[in-house]
């Protein structure tokens, strides 16, 4: 069994390592190397210039606000999309009421309903999305100022994405909502792998719901949560950041830099502004942030894994 072994594992592996070096490795090499040239992108002829695009990075406001918000995206998106994702989805497993003759561990009556609800925003792309809110938001014929005059509050009608102090939430609310629902679903799925007894255990302990979900919920869901939490950052670090500020923001990436993040900027020194090599500058810092976020998110997240 043992004869040919490791050529059979360097025929299947050789060209599946070839691709992603060819397609993910070496544009990241590219990248790097043309963060050191003063190439605009378009000329096929360019020179090197060293470090000064680095050094004109680390001295651009510009670029200093867009990694403000790109940590803001990191740090507080993916914390509330999964504390709300966990508690919908803890409901919907856990949180009913005992039921004559039924199981002492239910969800709430509906919960298959819930479900299709919470999931439905992952059927549309977070271009549809990011219209859709768009036109929810306008101060003057949006739902959300139509409805606030419905109800008699006139007087608060904020300009929504036309205000510098609350654009920049406007629209990470908008990637919170889209995005919940496959949290919802796959920590769903989670939960309903736990065994039941579990959790009657822990209430013939006399525990409630909370102490139920901090004690067993939590601690069996761990690595999904880590995984998840990894995995939104990069959503909010990317192209779902990129996606929401380009569509629905003044500019984009306003009103006066407000809404600007890291992926943005990068395409519009790159595309607008014909600044490829300090685009690709711009990229490798993301680059680094990113793998920052997420080495930070594994290490803090590390512990001993529980077993059912």
């Amino acid at each position: 069994m043992q004869h040919g072994k490791y050529r059979f594992i360097v025929g299947f592996l050789a060209v599946p390592l070839g691709l992603y070096a060819l397609f993910v490795i070496w544009p990241f090499i590219q990248s790097i190397y043309y963060s050191f040239t003063d190439w605009t992108g378009l000329s096929p002829e360019y020179k090197m210039v060293g470090f000064d695009n680095y050094s004109r990075m680390l001295d651009d406001d510009i670029f200093w606000k867009s990694l403000q918000h790109s940590v803001m995206f990191a740090l507080l998106v993916p914390l509330v999309t999964l504390s709300l994702a966990l508690f919908f989805a803890f409901m919907i497993n856990v949180g009913g009421r005992r039921r004559r003759g039924g199981p002492a561990v239910t969800g709430v009556r509906g919960s298959g309903f819930y479900k299709i609800v919470y999931f439905f925003p992952q059927v549309l792309s977070i271009a549809i999305v990011a219209l859709l809110f768009q036109f929810a938001y306008n101060p003057d014929s949006g739902a959300i100022n139509s409805l606030l005059r419905g109800i008699g509050l006139d007087s608060l009608q904020p300009l929504w994405l036309g205000d510098p102090n609350i654009a920049l939430w406007c629209v990470m609310a908008v990637l919170v909502w889209s995005t919940v629902g496959f949290f919802v679903v796959l920590f769903s799925a989670g939960m309903a792998s736990i065994p039941a007894e579990l959790y009657e255990a822990a209430l013939l302990d006399g525990a409630n719901r909370a102490t139920t979900f901090f004690k067993v919920t939590l601690p069996l869901l761990w690595d999904t949560v880590q995984s998840g939490w990894v995995y939104m950052g990069i959503l909010a670090l990317g192209a779902e950041s990129f996606a929401v500020v380009q569509i629905m923001t003044t500019g984009p990436g306003g009103p006066d830099y407000s809404t600007t993040v890291m992926v943005l900027y990068v395409y519009q020194k790159a595309f607008r502004d014909g600044q490829a090599a300090y685009a690709t500058t711009i990229g490798v810092a993301l680059l680094v942030v990113t793998l920052a976020f997420a080495a930070v998110v594994m290490r803090l997240g590390r512990r001993e894994r529980l077993e059912y």
